[in-house]
């Protein structure tokens, strides 16, 4: 179905600008993925965005994956909790910028206080990689607490629209048709068709 989304954009422009939060999870680790490897980041992009409508890479062949992964300034970071995968996030350099193009939990660690956490790192990782610029894009299909908590370390909005696209009625969970229900979280969208 054809729904009309909102997208709003989000920078840093310093680290001082960073409004740092940490929590005291016990068994959280996070790690950077050091051998790039396509089967991970599909996996991770299916968990974390099944319940959010995570669908413009579902359709990506290995190659695709492949060469998204391997780039040399694209990294991604998981966060485990007692050695489970419950979270992550991509960084991808541009030139001086960089962008946090995925970031999530898992729908079972939402709520936990780990969100905050896991940004912060994000954003201290980012500004290790020599960025001049930090920024993200969020929109309506998200978790509805994803732009808190980007403005809440510090982001600020600098542009926003809308545009529309085919989506699913429902979103597919971490792969289609597995009769999961979603999270209760979850966007609810209207054709526009």
């Amino acid at each position: 179905m054809i729904v009309e989304i909102g997208i709003t954009y989000l920078e840093m422009t310093n680290p001082s600008q960073l409004i740092a939060k940490k929590s005291d999870i016990e068994g959280l680790e996070i790690r950077r993925a050091e051998m790039p490897l396509p089967e991970l980041n599909r996996f991770l992009y299916t968990a974390v965005g099944g319940d959010w409508y995570w669908i413009d890479r579902l359709g990506w062949t290995y190659q695709q994956w492949t060469q998204w992964v391997e780039r040399p300034d694209m990294h991604t970071w998981v966060a485990y909790i007692n050695g489970t995968p419950v979270g992550y996030f991509e960084l991808d350099k541009q030139g001086g910028e960089v962008e946090l193009a995925q970031f999530g939990l898992v729908s079972t660690a939402i709520g936990s206080g780990l969100g905050a956490h896991l940004l912060t790192d994000s954003i201290e990782r980012a500004w290790d990689m020599d960025a001049s610029r930090m920024w993200l894009h969020t929109c309506t299909l998200d978790h509805p607490g994803a732009i808190y908590n980007y403005q809440a370390r510090g982001f600020k909005i600098y542009d926003s629209g809308t545009y529309k696209q085919d989506v699913p009625e429902h979103p597919t969970g971490p792969w289609p048709d597995s009769g999961r229900v979603p999270s209760p979280d979850a966007p609810v969208v209207s054709d526009l068709s």
